[in-house]
């Protein structure tokens, strides 16, 4: 029987994506939700890693500026990772997926910004590498696209990945303390 190794993924919770002209939906609840989840992932000794956009091909998220940093208000510690990627996909051009093999992680734990790009990206992609995936319902967020507010956008996606064919892995999507019980 193979051993369940989580790690906690946030993707791109960076305060160039956090301002008043490029506001995100429940913003706040969502990094308190990260930080609750990421303080229990260190209980148990699991991987917290925080995914930072390296934007610097585009001009953007150019790493050491202000924009590209995360978020204040999340509770980063020294033991978390700290991963930069250069393109939607988490694991593209990345040593993501190398981390998590060296650690024999096989569930991954998503949270992050924004649902339909980076954080639906990096899904897709774990997917495909056959992960456990858990999608932390109400642990990602968007912005207000010009045919679909934000809730909607969430909403689609939440029942997008809960209606997926897996492949090897499972992919379930549950809210912040469904996750804790589930996990833990």
């Amino acid at each position: 029987m193979t051993t369940t190794k989580h790690a906690l993924l946030v993707i791109d919770m960076q305060k160039g994506s956090f301002t008043p002209l490029v506001s995100r939906f429940d913003a706040l609840g969502v990094v308190r939700r990260i930080n609750h989840l990421a303080e229990i992932f260190r209980q148990h000794q699991f991987p917290v890693i925080y995914v930072q956009h390296d934007g610097t091909l585009e001009g953007a998220f150019i790493p050491k500026t202000r924009e590209w940093e995360l978020l204040e208000e999340l509770e980063v510690k020294e033991e978390d990772v700290i991963l930069s990627k250069t393109a939607n996909d988490a694991f593209y051009n990345s040593w993501l997926n190398d981390y998590l093999q060296e650690c024999k992680i096989n569930n991954l734990v998503i949270t992050g910004c924004a649902t339909d790009f980076c954080v639906e990206a990096t899904i897709q992609s774990a997917l495909s590498k056959d992960f456990q995936i858990t999608v932390v319902e109400d642990g990602h967020t968007t912005g207000e696209r010009p045919h679909l507010r934000a809730a909607q956008v969430i909403e689609h996606y939440n029942w997008m990945w809960r209606n997926m064919i897996p492949t090897k892995g499972r992919i379930e999507v549950t809210m912040t303390g469904d996750v804790v019980a589930h996990l833990f």
